[in-house]
């Protein structure tokens, strides 16, 4: 059935079972009051927000597409991948996306490890910042520093003491993009790359490389992201044409935690009714 949507999709949203600040219901509130007609929820490497999404979509009248941001890493660059309507079942999948959450949480008590020695910060102090149930990471030891006063936000947690640079942070488990966009369509669902020019040209993948994904089943790319740089949009918009591959648009909102807004950017309904048509795990949740 093709999916007829009106109004804006808003693709690439977190909740507090990740990294956002809000609880899945809160979160689909905030989308229906900023005018969205079709959410995404993409928390990292997990479900779990899903259930409670879907009855808060139902009750709000707007669309949910249920999914996730799955974490991958291609060398030492960390690769992040939209993964749309997959089966939540999916055996390989589930294995998968457990052994990135675990990595996640043993590399963040270390990072707290690390930066006990320097600064006044504990692992209560961490986990009092997450929600019952969410995999904590690298976020929620930027509020821990924001809730000791030792950063103002979390973007600034990122920009100075979490920075790679500083020695305190160090990668987690993931699994390469390839294998990773594998996985999403063995699971009937529909890869998408997330906001892949953040650093510009020459910090993306190559072009060999995103040729690999496509003939692993890319089905597109997150072009319209604000933290993608002008130069780098237009390579993708290159590389969308030459391999066929939708572009869409999204905010990355998470709540409080990032200066991201809903509806910053958004996505074709065309786009959209493309990627439900090519989903086989899972179905939108319809008011």
């Amino acid at each position: 059935m093709t999916f007829v949507l009106r109004g804006p999709a808003d693709l690439h949203t977190h909740s507090a079972v990740s990294d956002g600040t809000q609880s899945p219901r809160e979160l689909v509130s905030a989308a229906a009051r900023a005018g969205i007609a079709t959410l995404a929820l993409t928390d990292h490497d997990s479900t779990a927000g899903w259930e409670e999404a879907s009855s808060a979509a139902r009750e709000t009248g707007i669309a949910l597409i249920p999914g996730m941001e799955l974490s991958t890493r291609h060398g030492h660059r960390s690769v992040h991948l939209l993964a749309y309507l997959v089966d939540p079942d999916n055996r390989a999948l589930l294995d998968e996306t457990a052994r990135i959450r675990e990595s996640r949480l043993t590399r963040a008590e270390r990072i707290v490890e690390n930066l006990s020695a320097d600064f006044l910060i504990s692992w209560d102090d961490v986990r009092d910042q997450a929600q019952p149930g969410a995999t904590i990471g690298r976020p929620h030891i930027a509020d821990a520093l924001v809730a000791r006063g030792i950063v103002t936000d979390r973007s600034a947690a990122f920009d100075g003491i979490l920075h790679p640079s500083r020695g305190y942070v160090f990668p987690h488990y993931a699994p390469d993009p390839v294998t990773a966009v594998a996985l999403v369509r063995a699971a009937g669902g529909v890869p998408v790359l997330a906001h892949p020019a953040t650093t510009g040209r020459s910090g993306m993948l190559s072009e060999t490389s995103i040729r690999a994904l496509v003939d692993a089943g890319l089905f597109g790319l997150e072009i319209e992201h604000r933290e993608n740089t002008p130069e780098g949009k237009a390579t993708l918009r290159a590389y969308a044409r030459r391999y066929g591959l939708v572009s869409t648009g999204s905010s990355d909102y998470h709540g409080a935690g990032k200066p991201n807004a809903l509806a910053e950017n958004t996505t074709d309904p065309e786009v959209v009714a493309q990627i439900v048509d090519a989903a086989t795990g899972w179905s939108p949740v319809r008011a």
